[in-house]
């Protein structure tokens, strides 16, 4: 077996070559101009928040579970995994609970309907407490 001779990496000199010095003189076009955010759609056709995006269910579910008490949100309309996922977070934060979203359900640990519903009333939705 031989040993392998280390590199010195401390001192030396300074690095002077820059590979995209020799660019400089050529008549290269410009980069796109920077772009202007795009206004997010607000779900409403006068540019106002809709404050109406449909009924959800807030069930209570403590059936095959082990015993524990779990709130589940169903029966959105119209929106994706992002925000499904962002609600369940606003949800775990303010419940002080865990949570998950599956199968396009939000799942809350705990009994947190009270909660859950108020939060989504500031989404624009409609919650239902349905039931047990």
């Amino acid at each position: 077996m031989s040993k392998k001779k280390r590199i010195e990496t401390e001192g030396g000199d300074a690095l002077t070559h820059n590979p995209f010095g020799g660019l400089e003189n050529l008549d290269l076009p410009k980069g796109p101009a920077e772009l202007t955010p795009t206004p997010t759609p607000t779900g409403s056709k006068r540019g106002k928040p809709n404050k109406n995006r449909g009924r959800v269910d807030i069930i209570r579910q403590k059936a095959h579970r082990g015993g524990k008490t779990v709130t589940v949100i169903t029966n959105f309309q119209g929106i994706g995994l992002p925000e499904k996922e962002t609600l369940a977070k606003q949800m775990q934060k303010s419940c002080g609970t865990g949570g998950t979203v599956k199968n396009g359900n939000i799942e809350i640990q705990g009994e947190q309907r009270e909660k859950v519903a108020d939060i989504l009333k500031e989404a624009g939705f409609r919650p239902v407490f349905a039931g047990g």
